[in-house]
């Protein structure tokens, strides 16, 4: 739907008159070299503004923070070790008594 400014001026649609080296008509008109180089580098420039945006939003968290949250990771891995060694154990010696049972194990 064109606009006032366009229908005053005689236009369908904004810009419609213009024609640029970048903008061919048809169906099959493909953007030359420069064109798509303008165009990835408009991309890649929108990129690292949404990076710098998204980096302003990181916060670095306080000593006290890092301290309290490697106490918990530490802690954490012990309790997963020892239970882990507690499983292994038991499967251990399951697997040896029926084993022995069977009498695959001539110990």
């Amino acid at each position: 739907m064109a606009t006032k400014a366009a229908l005053v001026n005689g236009e369908e649609r904004p810009g419609a008159g213009k024609l640029t080296p970048s903008k061919r008509q048809g169906p099959n008109a493909e953007p030359n070299m420069l064109d798509k180089a303008v165009g990835a580098w408009k991309e890649f420039t929108h990129f690292l503004g949404d990076v710098r945006g998204e980096m302003r939003k990181v916060v670095t968290p306080s000593r006290k923070e890092v301290e309290a949250t490697t106490t918990v990771v530490i802690v954490a891995v012990f309790i997963f070790g020892l239970f882990f060694f507690v499983v292994d154990s038991v499967f251990s010696y399951g697997l040896d008594r029926l084993l022995k049972q069977l009498g695959g194990l001539s110990q």
